[in-house]
Parts: C-alpha cells; sequence; structure tokens
C-alpha cells in the first residue's frame, strides 16, 4: 500500500457558500420550502437557512439527509450540474482521490468519490481526520444504514455515544450501524486518513431526481 505523505496534501475543498447556493437551487426546483425541506430531512429550518446562505459549516449527516429528502446525490452538492450528466447507466467510473473537490468541517475534511454513477445504493468517500477531542464536535454524527471504513494512515478512534469505543491502525476496518451516534477522531501526532463507505438501503429503492 501506498501511503500520501501529509505534505503531500493539495486536495480542493467546495466553497460553503457554492455548496449552499447549489442545495438551494435543488429546493426551489422541487417546489419546498426551507420549513417543508426541514420537516422532510430532520434538519432545523434555522440550520437550513445558513446552510443554505453559506453561514454555516455543517456536519456529514445534515448534508446527507438534506440530499435524501431532495432525493439527489450527496455528490451533487459539490461539484458543478453539468459535472454529474450521465446520458447512460455506466458499467464503472473511477476517481483519483487528489482530483475531487472536497467539504472540511473543521473536524473532518471529506471527498466524495464515484458520484457520477447514477443510482448509486453506497456512498464512497475519502476522509482526512483533524479532529482529537471530543469536545470538537457539537453531537455525535448519525445517518441511517451501515458503515464500513478502513484506515489508510495514522491511527484513529471511533468513539460511539453509547460509550463504546474501538481504536483502529493502518489497513484495519470496523462496519457499524451508524444509526448509534458516532464520531472520528484521529490519535497519535499526525492527522489520520481513512476510506469509508455509507449503505442505506432506502438509496438503492429511490430513483434519484433528474
Amino acid at each position: 500500500m501506498t501511503r500520501l505523505p501529509h505534505h503531500q496534501h493539495t486536495h480542493s475543498l467546495a466553497d460553503r457558500a457554492d455548496v449552499g447556493a447549489r442545495l438551494r437551487e435543488h429546493r426551489k426546483r422541487q417546489g419546498l420550502t426551507l420549513k417543508q425541506l426541514s420537516e422532510q430531512c430532520g434538519v432545523a429550518l434555522s440550520t437550513l437557512s445558513k446552510m443554505e446562505l453559506g453561514q454555516a459549516t455543517v456536519s456529514y449527516d445534515k448534508l446527507a439527509a438534506a440530499a435524501r429528502a431532495l432525493k439527489i446525490d450527496l455528490s451533487r452538492l459539490f461539484s458543478p450540474e453539468d459535472h454529474h450528466f450521465c446520458p447512460e447507466q455506466p458499467t464503472v467510473v473511477t476517481n483519483r482521490i487528489d482530483e475531487l473537490t472536497g467539504y472540511g468541517t473543521g473536524s473532518y475534511e471529506y471527498h466524495m468519490m464515484a458520484g457520477d454513477f447514477p443510482g448509486r445504493s453506497m456512498t464512497p468517500l475519502y476522509a482526512r481526520i483533524i479532529a482529537r477531542e471530543l469536545s470538537e464536535f457539537d453531537d455525535f454524527v448519525r445517518h441511517p444504514g451501515q458503515e464500513f471504513t478502513m484506515v489508510l494512515s495514522g491511527r484513529i478512534r471511533i468513539q460511539f455515544e453509547n460509550g463504546e469505543h474501538i481504536s483502529l491502525g493502518e489497513r484495519e476496518t470496523a462496519y457499524f450501524n451508524s444509526e448509534i451516534g458516532h464520531v472520528y477522531l484521529t490519535e497519535g501526532d499526525s492527522e489520520a486518513e481513512v476510506i469509508a463507505v455509507m449503505s442505506d438501503r432506502r438509496m438503492a429503492e429511490e430513483k434519484p431526481a433528474t
């Protein structure tokens, strides 16, 4: 396995104002008010408003919940609309991690992969784990389905809201119920890198909006 040296990180991050503008565009395209979207996705109205205005950086679960309610792939919030145009179902799509636009929360930096594959039932991403203490989070992250993660470099601690935790090093993996609140923390002297895959059975049953 080839490790990417930390000093070579050149990953681009999406501007939160652009993410918010795309969220607002998809909401209005579907004729929903902020209140209606809030009721459907479970994210507070005030938080959604700040997200659309680019006034807040939020955790993965809130962005994913909004995208799920709009029946769009989460990756569509991070890239221009024409980037996702696919005239027919492909056999395979590929990505280079260092060419993917990511989203930084302060605690994590994550980059969606395979966003060009329509109707996908898994959400794979590459993430840099920056947070070291549980106090750096407002709350645990929760989202429907299950989650698999593999450590590429460094060492991480996954802390669950029920008090359980696990510590993983390079090439070690974990698979868990992502509806149980959880956060990733880096251990040691450097940030950690992981590949995570989220699976939501409902995604496979719902046709994404075009």
